[in-house]
């Protein structure tokens, strides 16, 4: 695994020597003594983060500050500065730093700001590509996914859409059968014309078929007028009847006769009106086991199972959980207030590990309610419905066993210290000051520690 990147700057030796033993374990740091120098290894250089005293010979603080984010505004830079120089520090975050040490200071305060520094530049890097994912191949209109299983559907979707066969979307509650009909649609060659979708168990079964077909004047009561249906409103279109299987028996044989002559008949009409339509039907039943039981019929089931595709839940395509979660965080994020960085590695660890019983639906709601209840720039734990954050505890031995021994004992570190600061808060219902005490930690290192790890000390007051 690759070190983060960390570019030391001091002109005093003893500085230099105590951050590179400070920070060397976990991290590749390179050290330098002029500004000058440290300039020329910048424009050079790829670092992940820039730690740099403010007063130097040649380039000072606020000049590699400038240069760093005009180089790259994604490398974070933490400033150091004598305790008489606090006023330049605030100035200079103002202008890009990410944060400031006041010398002298703690080795466990400077190893936690570069830690969190680095975190940031990967939060800030995970999200550039997720974007870039998003904008990139592995995308079918409307729809996301870079996992085996949705590039074939994807393929699957693509040769539905240059054809007009009938299609029959299978699959879970929430992993998104609109979200395939409608894609197929508006990559067809019907996408100028209307997509007309219908929840075939949502409509009363005594006025399903005058909904799909239409009535004319006087075929019963409360029919004053003639009425087109579906079929005739999504003429040259597509026309989507969700939840298929709910569809009553009688109805089904009508919409067999459709499908089979594209011709439909109003209510209360002996004629025949012929529709140019393209059906795609959605369910998520098993409808070879509903013919079997006698509640679909076999020959329905034949004409819609012509262009089968079958959606995966989300607990098979656990890898596009981070991008479906960066899409609907951008989704949902306009108007919230606080600009939304992205989520803690904590975070997408628990949403990784959750198996989303509502898939696609169940995780796009829960991104929406962790807005809701966020105040910070990046999602934590805390923010994730419990169930979800619940799961933050199990670890699959398998993966432990592909990682190297001191990404295994960090990762088992990083959960342990998690753990400990949800039951410090939960013991003392969320006062830090009283935890601290307890822990043996300054308030302020508690404080840091808390934000490292996601955990607010706001959620376990009461």
């Amino acid at each position: 695994m690759t070190h983060p990147k960390v570019l030391v700057v001091d002109d005093k030796e003893n500085i230099l020597g105590l951050l590179k033993k400070i920070l060397e374990s976990g991290h590749d740091v390179t050290t330098v003594a002029d500004g000058t120098r440290a300039l020329a290894l910048i424009s050079g250089g790829d670092f992940d983060v820039v730690m740099s005293d403010i007063r130097m010979p040649g380039a000072d603080g606020f000049t590699l500050l400038r240069e760093t984010k005009r180089l790259n505004p994604d490398v974070e830079v933490i400033l150091m500065t004598a305790y008489g120089s606090v006023a330049k520090a605030v100035e200079a975050m103002k202008e890009g730093a990410y944060d400031y040490l006041t010398k002298p200071f703690e080795p466990d305060e400077a190893l936690l700001a570069v830690q969190r520094a680095v975190e940031r530049r990967l939060l800030r890097q995970q999200a550039h590509d997720l974007r870039a994912a998003l904008l990139g191949a592995n995308r079918f209109e409307n729809m996301v996914g870079k996992s085996a299983v949705m590039q074939k559907v994807f393929e699957l979707m693509r040769r539905a859409a240059a054809t007009d066969s009938t299609v029959l979307v299978t699959g879970e509650s929430g992993t998104g059968k609109e979200l395939v009909a409608r894609a197929i649609h508006y990559a067809s060659g019907r996408k100028e014309r209307k997509f007309v979708p219908v929840n075939c168990g949502a409509i009363p079964e005594n006025l399903m078929e005058a909904e799909l077909f239409g009535h004319v004047k006087g075929s019963f009561t409360g029919a004053t007028s003639d009425r087109r249906g579906l079929f005739e409103e999504a003429e040259g279109g597509t026309l989507f009847l969700d939840e298929i299987g709910e569809l009553p028996l009688l109805l089904q044989v009508k919409l067999t006769r459709a499908l089979q002559e594209r011709a439909i008949r109003r209510v209360g009409s002996s004629e025949e009106r012929r529709v140019d339509v393209r059906v795609i039907a959605a369910t998520n039943v098993d409808l070879k086991e509903a013919v079997s039981a006698g509640r679909f019929r076999e020959d329905l089931f034949y004409r819609l199972n012509i262009f089968p595709v079958r959606l995966p839940p989300l607990r098979q395509r656990s890898e596009d959980i981070p991008m479906l979660a960066m899409l609907f965080l951008e989704r949902h994020a306009k108007g919230h207030g606080v600009p939304i960085e992205g989520f803690t590695p904590e975070a997408l660890a628990a949403m990784l590990r959750y198996d989303w019983p509502g898939n696609v639906r169940e995780l796009e709601n829960a991104v929406e309610r962790a807005l809701a209840v966020s105040d910070g720039s990046r999602i934590s734990t805390e923010a994730l419905p419990d169930e979800v954050s619940a799961t933050g505890g199990h670890e699959p031995t398998s993966d432990l066993a592909s990682m190297s021994y001191r990404d295994a004992v960090d990762l088992a570190r990083d959960r342990a210290s998690r753990l400990y600061l949800v039951a410090l808060m939960r013991e003392f219902g969320g006062n830090v000051t009283a935890a601290a005490e307890r822990a043996g930690v300054e308030r302020e290192s508690l404080h840091r520690l808390l934000k490292r790890y996601g955990v607010r000390s706001e959620s376990f007051k009461s």
